[in-house]
């Protein structure tokens, strides 16, 4: 009599019926099937799903921004002497009768940039 490949393991003979049902082998199958070769596979989802966190994160960020950004032109709209301090800060503009010293650091950066 030659043995069954599935008595060579060693499985209790009261669970041999539970484990080589051809239900339990279907499901399986299928377990395998919609994780790794199905057009929506389960790989792909956690993939996209990744990168929807992702978006949502960047979208939060720049909404954030927009708001510190629209707060930052309240400010300097509605105050002349705002709008002043930020075009000499940001753009160096200067008055026609001074001068103006921008000072740079061993890198090459501005010493505004450098965090000094």
């Amino acid at each position: 009599m030659k043995r069954r490949w599935y008595k060579r393991y060693v499985i209790p003979a009261k669970y041999r019926p539970y484990i080589f049902n051809k239900y339990v082998f279907t499901t399986l199958g299928f377990l395998v099937w919609i994780t790794f070769f199905d057009q929506h596979d389960l790989l792909l989802q956690r993939n996209y799903r990744q990168k929807i966190n992702a978006l949502k994160k960047e979208r939060q960020y720049y909404i954030d921004e927009i708001g510190k950004n629209k707060a930052m032109m309240e400010e300097l709209f509605t105050n002349k002497n705002n709008l002043e301090r930020f075009a000499r800060e940001k753009y160096y503009m200067k008055r026609d009768n001074e001068d103006v010293f921008v000072f740079v650091d061993e890198n090459n950066k501005l010493l505004s940039e450098s965090g000094k």
